[in-house]
């Protein structure tokens, strides 16, 4: 019986039983290295993603319109400009993404008188305070936020030839709000003739 080829045989057996084991152990190590950068990369994007999405609603936050709000100078009024031409003078009392609310309405209104020669001349603008007009609307709005163009607040202007100083002297003459006229004022010129 030769001892020397049986334990040749076993050590080669036993040899080759280590191989694998060693190696499936440095598999391990690197299945673990890329599991351990695999979880890193993942803890980076998902940091990387609350910033931006925490980045995203502070922009969305400041970028809306009630932020405005904090521009408004309540103890004076504002000039809302409008996308179709029209401007409003009066108090915004707050703003919303969709609203502005607006009361102690004022607006401009020109005068047109049509001449016998079929020309029209154009008065001085007049302020007119909203609330007496045909539909007797009350003195207060929601413009729709879209619609508005900017907004600016007006200084405190005693001259009567300046939109401050005619609100100003206005407010002054009717303390009590204005009274409209049981009936209602037209823009139409009068054609009513008198018989003789």
């Amino acid at each position: 019986m030769d001892f020397t080829q049986r334990n040749a045989q076993h050590n080669q057996s036993s040899n080759s039983d280590v191989a694998p084991s060693g190696s499936s152990t440095h598999h391990k190590g690197n299945r673990r290295r890329g599991f351990s950068w695999l979880r890193g990369a993942s803890v980076l994007l998902l940091f990387s993603s609350t910033i931006l999405v925490v980045a995203l609603l502070i922009s969305i936050v400041h970028s809306t319109p009630t932020n405005q709000f904090k521009y408004v100078n309540d103890t004076e009024n504002q000039a809302v400009f409008l996308s179709n031409g029209q401007v409003y003078f009066g108090h915004i009392r707050s703003i919303n993404d969709k609203y502005m609310r607006l009361d102690s309405i004022y607006y401009l209104q020109v005068n047109q008188q049509v001449q016998p020669d079929g020309k029209t001349q154009t008065g001085n603008p007049t302020l007119v305070p909203l609330g007496c007009e045909l539909h007797r609307p009350e003195n207060e709005m929601l413009l729709n936020t879209s619609q508005v163009t900017f907004w600016e607040n007006l200084k405190n202007d005693a001259n009567e030839n300046t939109v401050p100083g005619a609100i100003k002297k206005d407010l002054a003459a009717n303390p009590n709000g204005h009274t409209c006229s049981s009936t209602p004022t037209s823009s139409t010129p009068n054609t009513s003739t008198s018989k003789q």
